[in-house]
């Protein structure tokens, strides 16, 4: 349990998404970006275009419609800032449900818990404890609109209580909503001479909702409406060896902050106090530093995943964001194991920026259950 003496560092160090800079885009409920699983920890943190499993309503609820058992039961647990803290930790809990041969639905639940605050006045008198928590629960409902192609919706409630129950306190509960669309292809595997393959595609928009108040009487906060890119191709060697690639892009739907670029005292860029679906919109043209900088609010990321029997797996991922909107970058490693109808996953991230990582030095589990074969309608 740490012992925070100022509790406006809740604010600073909660409500940011990543780092602070003059251009980054900052929002509320950042914890929504965070990946839960390992799987995707130890491919970049990519998945809206990887292969099906028990997380995938996280990143693209489409690919569910692809799952190869009736039943997916997914448990994981994320630390967060370890080496600052001990108690602060990102835990989901998902499942799903293969309808029949088109349909599936699937729900989880997202708790970021921010550890244990003591609270003291500027004296060091306790003023009592607080445990502040992001909290969101998904349902969603996927359908294939033919043999290669799927699509989705996921409806989403978000809670953030970083409320601080002292005196002239100005932050407040949020419970709102959001909706995610999602669509995933995946091709027939087919013979490329010395190998068959098989590609995949994904796109999907997750976060769309209204602005919040974080501070009683503050400026409304855009949450964290996301744009995801991306495709792969599985080199099938042979019946026991796969190779799994992918890209994926990820971008920010919401509106640049203006800044002074010139530093004449006069600010550039368009005004971002709009309506959300606005935002998203104008996300696409409104840095103030031109078309340049649109470009530079897109991240990437690429990986490789060897599977051997569908029962080990090694991946290598790599993400890449740009200094000015957030400089994140690392590589990543990770393994998987079967047993039976249980996965186990692992992942490890290596920073490679000069901003700290709240996850570098940090082992991420991640465990899911399949249950029951696919199966098709009669």
């Amino acid at each position: 349990m740490k012992k925070i003496f100022l509790a406006t560092l809740v604010i600073s160090l909660f409500q940011i998404q990543t780092i602070i800079a003059q251009s980054a885009i900052t929002t509320a409920t950042p914890f929504l970006l965070i990946s839960p699983d390992a799987r995707s920890g130890g491919l970049g943190d990519m998945g809206v275009a990887t292969s099906p499993d028990a997380y995938s309503i996280h990143y693209n609820a489409a690919k569910v419609a692809f799952s190869e058992s009736q039943y997916t039961v997914g448990v994981s647990y994320t630390p967060w800032l370890r080496n600052l803290t001990n108690d602060v930790f990102l835990g989901n809990i998902t499942f799903s449900n293969k309808l029949n041969e088109r349909s599936a639905w699937a729900a989880s639940l997202n708790y970021f818990s921010l550890g244990t605050i003591d609270l003291t006045d500027e004296l060091g008198a306790p003023l009592g404890t607080e445990k502040p928590n992001d909290l969101a629960i998904d349902g969603s409902y996927a359908l294939k609109l033919n043999d290669g192609l799927s699509m989705a919706v996921t409806l989403r409630y978000i809670r953030s209580d970083l409320s601080i129950k002292i005196d002239n306190s100005e932050l407040q509960t949020v419970n709102t909503f959001a909706v995610d669309l999602g669509a995933y292809y995946q091709s027939e595997e087919t013979n490329y001479g010395d190998f068959n393959g098989r590609w995949r595609a994904g796109m999907s928009i997750a976060n769309m909702g209204p602005r919040v108040q974080m501070r009683v009487g503050g400026t409304k906060s855009f949450i964290p409406t996301n744009l995801r890119l991306g495709g792969g191709f599985d080199f099938i060697l042979d019946d026991m060896s796969t190779i799994k690639t992918g890209l994926e892009t990820t971008k920010l739907l919401v509106p640049s902050p203006q800044r002074d670029i010139d530093g004449d005292g006069i600010l550039e860029g368009k005004d971002n106090d709009v309506d959300f679906f606005t935002g998203m919109f104008q996300s696409f043209n409104d840095a103030p530093g031109g078309f340049k900088e649109e470009l530079k609010e897109f991240t990437w990321s690429a990986s490789a995943e060897y599977e051997y029997d569908e029962t080990f797996a090694f991946r290598l991922g790599y993400f890449h964001e740009s200094e000015l909107k957030g400089a994140r970058k690392f590589f990543t490693l990770g393994a998987g194991f079967k047993f039976k109808s249980s996965k186990v996953d692992v992942s490890y991230l290596m920073n490679s920026a000069d901003v700290r990582n709240p996850l570098e030095n940090t082992l991420r589990f991640s465990i899911s259950f399949d249950f029951g074969d696919f199966f098709e309608e009669f």
